[in-house]
């Protein structure tokens, strides 16, 4: 029978950064790997703050105005957004570790061109250049992270990129406004500075991110890149232009939008087709994925709102200076420091993280709300309160929705799924940018217009000069009631800017109420790439066992030990099963030593109603309880000795435990572990059609059979008591592949998980002399990139076969005489039949 290796498993670790065992890294391994990763996330996001409260002074000194300053941080963001999905897929193929240097040595070039812009237009097109290289640093940092690190875990190192982040984004604008502000440095240098650190992450890189490199046959989809690339592109170009170069309702709008839906339609149709697809469109099948891709993209306009109209506001609508104005956001980047630290730590002890998503959702929406009743005087510490309000949200929210999506894929789809989020939230930011940008400056314009009705002719001249262009006006050159008309404008129109984003932000905390919590995976993708091979190879052994008659399989619990018990602990643990079945009612004889205790369940929470046993070592039953309202129970001991105590309860796994009774009354507390339900659907992956009467096997870690079910006429399937943790789902179906996929159970509830088979074909033949079939003639089937696919020996009869086979190029070599190698195509679902002969030569 033939016998496969699944893409992807081939990997080599090296320097401890992962085993194909699924050895977890230790704390110091961790931390050595991701040294480098900080620091070119710190690159990333120093190049994308350092320019903020430089900007305005750019602007002015390129001869550009309010267009070019949206421009200037819509490019970035527009690289960002089109190729994240690109690098995302792009790390599931190829070495994540090659791919982040890379991505540092475009960025490194962008920076370095766009010091030396002369004019807007090359300023923006260096910008396009950075934010390619910082769009795969962003994105690979997150797939990077989720390799190593399990979700579980993943809060407390994230707390590292929380304050990475945080550093980043208060140093940034300081930096840049301390440049700006000298002037034997000048502005140029705020796109100089980061190139040394850059070069620096270089170096760490190369010694310390060691990670297992897959060896797979790829494919990139490039047409999937340009078409997504364009229909963004083209959908950021009108709500650009809209409302200052034409009309929102004109035939400009009508057909950009149209081309831009068009765009999207084709990057669909090509996905859909594509082997190895930018945006895999199944992973929109799990409703947590596209509810947190929702959450991101709101999310998107609001954190990048809160970082672009800032510096405008306090350097024009406030007359402070770039450093001043970068030290005026500390409460914003504090609160996102303190929350996104803090949400780390806590859902790494607790598992839960979806209460932080709510409350960011809340804080975001206030935050922002609140924001917009500013005007230009408002009292500097209502602003901070409301700054700190968002960071506190932003925080809580912008980590929490990858963690989310990453905790529900396989470890062949992080990469794809982590950028997945990564270009929602960009793409939020780059639409929101672009379309409050315009949204602002005709709101200014109009408030300039409503502050000029009480001032003379005179003012209204001068206004109108220094606003014809178009320009970002110099507020030192204006008159007094001039500039206090002018920083009005500014100060209301961000005011409403602010406000309109807050209805996006509701939108993102409305969404996140619907996204079901899921536990959180202890093991990292490189830990569950490894442990899915090595679940793999045990399915066979899994599926003999399920063969067996129903009498001979006992549930795991009653036949392992308990850990509490001695030697004997197998043969009392298997006694729990006749002992919760006993009479009802029956108890111990008055006068015996009293055993008591609470039994509890997850979380130490009560467990009532729950049936409690006493035996003895020899199976009578002694005494029975039922828990009260509070998990307490009460039996007696007829005397000294040793028992066996036996708790059930439905919903829970039973316990079976060994204790030890004195002559004082004896305290036990009973800890029951919950069951929870495992349902899903199987599908071809070619048709996504169900797939029929296809077997479900459901085994533990150590491979004990749980459960075994056939699915429906739909395709599903359904257990329920299973015990929460990990597990191993395996699925056979005539005509397909084997698959088996690792599945984390959650406490409560029921887990939905989905199945896709890949088809599978037969090849099958004769291998004859000239006499007839040719016994004991060895066949090998090598497929196109040269691997052995599989070895088969015929018997007396010359037959050979070769099972669940992959469409594609083979070769078929048969040895017994001289050997003779044959060319074919195995296509589709079926049998291909392929006779061989054999002979010497001149027979």
């Amino acid at each position: 029978m033939a016998t496969t290796t699944p893409a992807g498993v081939r990997a080599h670790a090296k320097h401890g950064a992962g085993s194909p065992d699924g050895a977890p890294m230790t704390h110091r391994q961790i931390m050595e790997a991701l040294s480098g990763l900080l620091l070119g996330m710190f690159v990333a996001i120093l190049s994308s703050t350092i320019v903020s409260n430089a900007l305005p002074h750019i602007i002015g000194d390129l001869g550009g105005g309010q267009s070019a300053y949206t421009w200037v941080v819509t490019a970035s963001l527009l690289a960002m957004t089109a190729t994240t999905p690109l690098w995302g897929k792009l790390a599931d193929l190829y070495s994540k570790k090659a791919l982040v240097q890379i991505a540092l040595v475009i960025y490194v070039l962008g920076s370095m061109a766009a010091g030396l812009a002369q004019n807007p237009g090359m300023l923006i097109a260096c910008r396009v250049i950075q934010g390619v290289g910082v769009g795969g640093l962003s994105a690979l940092a997150q797939i990077v992270m989720a390799a190593m690190i399990s979700p579980r875990e993943r809060g407390r190192y994230s707390g590292y990129l929380g304050a990475t982040f945080a550093v980043a984004t208060v140093g940034g604008p300081l930096l840049g406004g301390v440049i700006t502000d000298t002037s034997w440095l000048g502005w140029r240098w705020c796109f100089y500075v980061g190139v040394p650190f850059a070069v620096i992450a270089l170096i760490v890189l190369q010694k310390t991110l060691h990670l297992p490199v897959v060896k797979r046959d790829v494919k990139v989809d490039w047409a999937g890149a340009l078409f997504i690339s364009a229909a963004v592109s083209l959908l950021l170009l009108w709500v650009t232009f809209a409302g200052d170069k034409y009309d929102w309702l004109s035939w400009q709008t009508y057909t950009m939008v149209a081309g831009a839906i068009a765009l999207g339609l084709i990057f669909v149709f090509v996905e859909s087709r594509a082997s190895e697809p930018i945006i895999p469109l199944r992973l929109f099948r799990n409703r947590t994925i596209t509810l947190s891709s929702l959450a991101s993209l709101f999310v998107g306009v609001a954190m990048f709102t809160g970082t672009v109209f800032f510096a405008q506001y306090f350097q024009l609508a406030r007359d402070e200076s770039p450093t001043m104005s970068g030290v005026l956001t500390i409460p914003m980047i504090g609160g996102l420091f303190v929350s996104s630290t803090v949400s780390g730590q806590v859902i790494t002890k607790t598992g839960k993280w979806k209460a932080w998503l709510v409350a960011g959702g809340v804080l975001v929406t206030a935050g922002l709300g609140l924001l917009g009743t500013i005007r230009y005087d408002t009292a500097y510490w209502k602003m901070a309160i409301f700054m700190a309000l968002l960071g506190l949200g932003i925080g809580m929210m912008m980590q929490n929705l990858v963690l989310s999506t990453q905790n529900q894929v396989d470890p062949s789809d992080l990469g794809s799924a982590s950028s997945t989020v990564t270009f929602f939230r960009s793409l939020g930011g780059a639409v929101g940018v672009s379309a409050l940008g315009a949204i602002m400056a005709h709101r200014i314009t109009d408030y300039v217009k409503d502050g000029l009705a009480d001032l003379g002719p005179k003012y209204a001249s001068l206004a109108s000069g220094s606003s014809s262009s178009g320009s970002i006006p110099d507020m030192d050159k204006l008159p007094a009631p001039l500039r206090t008309v002018m920083e009005s404008a500014y100060g209301h129109g961000i005011a409403d800017v602010f406000l309109i984003a807050s209805g996006t932000a509701f939108l993102a905390f409305l969404i996140t109420l619907f996204i079901k919590e899921v536990p959180l995976r202890t093991k990292g993708g490189l830990a569950q790439a490894a442990t899915s091979e090595s679940e793999r190879e045990a399915a066979p052994a899994a599926a003999a066992e399920a063969a067996a008659p129903a009498e001979e399989k006992v549930p795991a619990w009653a036949v392992a030990p308990s850990t509490e018990a001695g030697p004997e602990g197998a043969q009392q643990q298997k006694l729990s099963a006749v002992a919760t079945v006993a009479a009802p009612g029956e108890s111990a004889p008055s006068g015996g030593i009293p055993v008591r205790g609470h039994v509890r369940g997850a979380e130490s929470a009560p467990v009532p109603q729950a049936a409690v046993t006493l035996i003895s070592l020899g199976g009578r039953q002694l005494g029975r309880s039922v828990a009260q309202a509070d998990g307490s129970y009460a039996v007696d001991a007829p005397g000294a000795g040793s028992y066996v105590l036996i708790a059930s309860a439905d919903g829970f796994q039973p316990q079976a435990s060994t204790i030890v009774v004195n002559e004082d009354p004896v305290s036990y507390d009973i800890l029951l572990s919950g069951t929870s339900g495992l349902n899903g659907v199987v599908r071809a992956a070619e048709s996504t059609l169900p797939v029929k009467d296809a077997m479900v096997i459901v085994t533990d870690v150590r491979g004990d059979l749980l459960a075994t079910g056939t699915t429906g006429e739909q395709g599903d399937f359904a257990f329920t008591d299973l015990v929460p943790g990990s597990v191993t789902v395996a699925v056979n179906a005539a005509g397909f592949r084997p698959r088996a996929l690792p599945v984390e159970v959650g406490g409560t509830g029921v887990t939905r998980i989905e199945v896709d088979l890949d088809s599978g074909a037969q090849l099958q033949g004769v291998v004859r002399a000239p006499h007839g079939p040719l016994a004991d003639a060895r066949v090998t089937l090598v497929d196109a990139a040269g691997n052995v696919v599989g070895t088969s020996t015929t018997g007396a009869d010359g037959a050979y076969a070769f099972t669940d086979l992959n469409s594609g190029e083979y070769t078929v070599i048969a040895t017994g005489y001289p050997p003779v190698a044959t060319a074919l195509t195995v296509s589709g679902r079926g049998v291909d039949d392929h006779d061989i002969a054999l002979a010497h030569p001149g027979e």
